[in-house]
């Protein structure tokens, strides 16, 4: 009979690393961002990626107020960016879109072009698919732990209800479905074939994720939310078009 031996140590055991993760690919779409745009590229830009190299791809949806004429003076080298143009505003979901066919980096982030997601915490969301923990990593405005600007009630109460209906659609138990900050590995980020023009695409990636039966974990990040007097675009009505994406594409691709 074979005899098999165990032997015990006092070392803390440890995630195998993920052993590819050599860079990062961070999807920047911009519409109307003229106030805050070189801004967040500085702050994105000088942002820890604990060693990933790093690029940007930058892609204008067919701004009307001055982002385009700024963009067009930057120098790409500066940030390691990638930068693109819509002719007409399509959406973000589109401009993702267009960002994705770009991307090379071994993960994938999404970064919003205003100054409501602090760069600095991207280390918090890198760290668990670095370390093998993970596959897909969201952060989360409203699991508490980390500073927020107080949401409208319905804005409020709209994301409470969507990450519901998300979770009884896929059996999972995210608290912010809707958040920007969302990081991927490469293979799972390509799989998903964004359909979606509009904001509808947060449903879309999450659904389209969820059915993969991934590894995905939620981690609190800080929120500071803008009014619809400084910028914000997203609208009850996206609200509607989030919950159709989501029973949609639970039934379908």
């Amino acid at each position: 009979m074979t005899q098999l031996s165990l032997t015990l140590t006092n070392e803390p055991w440890h995630y195998p690393p993920e052993e590819k993760v050599k860079s990062i690919s961070i999807l920047i779409p911009v519409f109307n961002e003229e106030k805050t745009l070189v801004t967040v590229l500085e702050m994105v830009s000088k942002a820890d990626t604990l060693g990933l190299e790093k690029e940007l791809i930058i892609v204008d949806d067919g701004s009307t107020d001055g982002t385009r004429e700024i963009m067009a003076k930057l120098d790409p080298s500066l940030y390691n960016a990638k930068i693109y143009y819509h002719e007409k505003n399509q959406g973000k979901g589109a401009a993702l879109r267009t960002a994705q066919g770009y991307a090379t980096g071994d993960l994938i982030m999404i970064q919003d072009a205003d100054l409501e997601y602090d760069p600095k915490e991207y280390p918090e969301l890198l760290r668990p698919i670095i370390e093998g923990k993970a596959d897909v990593v969201y952060g989360s405005r409203l699991c508490g732990g980390k500073p927020t600007r107080a949401f409208k009630i319905l804005h409020l109460f709209g994301n409470k209800f969507l990450s519901l209906v998300t979770n009884i659609l896929f059996n999972a138990t995210l608290t912010d479905m809707e958040t920007c900050y969302k990081v991927f590995k490469k293979d799972i980020f390509k799989k998903v074939t964004i359909k979606c023009d509009r904001f509808d695409f947060e449903p879309e990636i999450t659904a389209k994720v969820l059915k993969q039966k991934v590894r995905l974990i939620e981690l609190p990040i800080s929120y500071y939310g803008r009014d619809y007097e400084e910028g914000k675009k997203i609208t009850w009505k996206d609200g509607i078009w989030a919950i159709m994406a989501l029973v949609r594409f639970r039934f379908s691709d």
